[in-house]
């Protein structure tokens, strides 16, 4: 006999009465809990309750609300903290970005591209020249025309000795932007590059004012004006009720860091603050099972990782970066650290997230004792420092597990702690053996230029390999998406075996959310939804 399956009510099959006092309640800060009593109480059953409430959620999400001030605390600031889009490296700088700037194109939740500032954009048929047609009627906080000149001095800024772009490598093969008209603005290519409008799409090539050299107060054409900022403390922003689309729903947003993990998973509980970055994975399921928050998941290529400094004792020894990578129990990692929250790695940052780009043909390094036994011997390496700072939920518990199996092979490896205040600018790229933590990039070659690029300014371990570069610009230029793979797999080969970058697990970008907040994203390029909230996010009791 057919198994036949009874439909659960819905918030629909409410009486209008009832479905304004649910929806009045769930505004007002009443959590699924609170409401299904309310429904007992009337008779409804447990099960039956619950769908309610569940459909009352997506009928409200529909919906969103206008006003209401919204708190971001992010896991890392210092006084490097910039509102130059060009110089920005944390995810404390993208947020305000998205906050105050547009870019030429919009990256979508599926890793595709729309138009943003640029009305259109298309390009010849081998990839070599890019037109962008740009909006019209689009203006700035003070009220000044978005033109042309506005993208060429943007793009300009990531060009010669003087740049101090962070992003530059990415589009170092634009020979010439070129102004066609007032609204329109050409890229002429060195080689074909099919990734240069999700390029566009990454926090960096944010559109400035033609001009901006103070970025103490700068103006955007984005969703919020600026009203305060103090580095390494916090930003306000206000509202552009001027928005070229659709205002944001929220009035205001704050924007700061908390360093100290239990400090800010303890602000969200409290209602203090209404989304964090960076919950540890031991602590998703206390964020889950308290009342009126919960978790963010979303599967990433973000990875966190060891550098091992090539220019220097004792990374520049090949035998004693491979002792280290024989060293980490990857699969415990995962499962007992990120409990479960991410993947294991491989020694190289493109995992399955990047799709066909991923070379899943490249053997899986293991757990190997002996293999570092032996590595570490020919080393001749007995002792050394790894400076750690927990800007990755579990990288330090990873380190001191390391330490542990090293000190079997005859390493003693000493652990040196570091606030998360200060350390990007103090620690990483600045001590022999320190640790790192990547976001996903939008494309495989996007992530391989900007940290593996023989020029790229965030070589993590300095380590220069003329054949990455020419296999980067051949990737480009490849006909195909086989021959493309064929390249990526090379690449990744070889930072396998010759960086020395130990990569021990790719995590899932977790964060920390009150259930007030709607309209968050998934796109896995960084913290919730690839730091595109600010214009999209709004809250229900509002």
């Amino acid at each position: 006999m057919a198994k036949i399956s009874t439909p659960q009510p819905s918030f629909d099959c409410l009486s209008a009465k009832q479905r304004q006092i649910i929806t009045t309640g769930l505004r007002n800060g009443a959590n699924r809990r609170d409401i299904i009593t309310w429904l007992a109480a009337g008779g409804i059953g447990i099960a039956a309750a619950g769908s309610i409430v569940g459909s009352a959620h997506k009928v409200l999400a529909a919906t969103p609300q206008k006003g209401g001030k919204l708190t971001y605390a992010c896991d890392l600031h210092g006084p490097s903290d910039t509102l130059d889009p060009a110089r920005n490296t944390s995810t404390i700088d993208y947020a305000r970005g998205r906050a105050m700037y547009n870019s030429l194109c919009q990256i979508n939740d599926n890793m595709t591209t729309r138009a943003e500032l640029a009305m259109d954009y298309s390009s010849n048929h081998n990839k070599t020249e890019w037109t962008f047609n740009l909006r019209r009627n689009v203006r700035f906080h003070d009220g000044s025309p978005f033109t042309a000149d506005d993208v060429m001095y943007s793009m300009a800024r990531h060009y010669g000795v003087t740049s101090k772009s962070t992003a530059k490598t990415l589009v170092s093969d634009v020979l010439e932007w070129k102004k066609t008209g007032n609204y329109s603005v050409k890229a002429i290519m060195n080689a074909p590059n099919p990734d240069l409008p999700v390029i566009l799409g990454t926090p960096q090539f944010k559109i400035i004012k033609d001009g901006t050299a103070d970025f103490q107060n700068p103006v955007g054409t984005g969703p919020f004006k600026l009203q305060r900022f103090f580095p390494g403390v916090h930003s306000i922003h206000t509202r552009n009720d001027d928005y070229w689309r659709e205002p944001a729903h929220v009035e205001e947003i704050e924007i700061f860091a908390i360093a100290d993990t239990v400090s800010r998973i303890s602000v969200l509980l409290s209602g203090d603050v209404d989304m964090i970055q960076n919950v540890a994975p031991i602590d998703k399921k206390l964020v889950e099972t308290s009342p009126d928050v919960g978790v963010w998941s979303v599967p990433s290529g973000g990875y966190m990782a060891i550098c091992c400094m090539t220019n220097t004792s004792p990374g520049n020894n090949h035998d004693f970066v491979m002792a280290m990578k024989l060293l980490q129990r990857r699969k415990q990692v995962v499962e007992s650290f990120l409990k479960n929250q991410g993947t294991v790695g491989n020694d190289h940052p493109i995992n399955v997230s990047y799709g066909i780009d991923h070379c899943a043909d490249l053997p899986q390094r293991t757990f190997d004792l002996d293999r570092a036994r032996f590595h570490l011997k020919k080393s001749g390496t007995t002792e050394a420092v790894l400076n750690v700072a927990e800007i990755q939920p579990g990288i330090t518990e990873a380190c001191m597990l390391l330490q542990r199996d090293a000190s079997t092979i005859g390493l003693d490896l000493k652990i040196n702690k570091h606030s998360n205040d200060g350390y990007l600018n103090t620690v990483w790229m600045k001590t022999p053996l320190n640790v790192v933590s990547w976001n996903m990039r939008p494309t495989a070659s996007t992530m391989l230029n900007i940290a593996f690029a023989p020029n790229a300014p965030w070589n993590d371990t300095l380590w220069r390999d003329h054949r990455m570069g020419q296999w980067l610009e051949d990737v480009r230029a490849a006909p195909d998406p086989v021959a493309r793979h064929e390249i990526y797999c090379a690449m990744q080969t070889l930072i396998h075996d010759e960086s020395g970058m130990v990569i021990m697990a790719h995590n899932n970008i977790i964060d920390g959310i009150s259930d007030k907040v709607r309209g968050i994203g998934r796109m896995p390029l960084g913290s919730l939804g690839g730091y595109e909230w600010p214009e999209f996010a709004w809250l229900v009791d509002k």
